[in-house]
């Protein structure tokens, strides 16, 4: 398994923007997915974006259109760019590393979107 430090995030009025980092601890070139994840108070946690080995990328409906996920494997770091947020994004997110078959975590940052 990798260890997994995420940071990027803050606070941040609406419609503003936030880049996201994950950085990895081993090599990230194997990995077969990397996501990241959110969880507000109260409710279950979501994946947010994710992308593939071979670079396909999805995303969750709410985010279509204003959120990047990218990965830099030289870097051994996955970013989320996060524009036009709203309070709604507000969360914890994490960034998850599935190399099969070991998921691995990091602690999470939190993304806060002021009205």
């Amino acid at each position: 398994q990798v260890q997994l430090v995420e940071s990027g995030g803050g606070l941040v009025q609406a419609g503003g923007s936030l880049r996201l980092s994950c950085a990895a601890s081993g090599n990230i070139f194997s990995a077969n997915v990397m996501a990241w994840y959110r969880q507000a108070p109260g409710k279950q946690r979501e994946l947010v974006a994710g992308i593939i080995s071979g670079g396909k990328t999805n995303y969750a409906d709410s985010v279509k259109g204003r959120f990047t996920i990218s990965r830099d494997n030289a870097k051994n770091t996955v970013y989320l760019q996060m524009n036009s947020l709203k309070p709604d994004d507000t969360a914890v997110y994490y960034c998850n590393v599935l190399i099969i078959p070991y998921s691995s975590w990091g602690q999470g940052t939190q993304v806060t979107v002021s009205s």
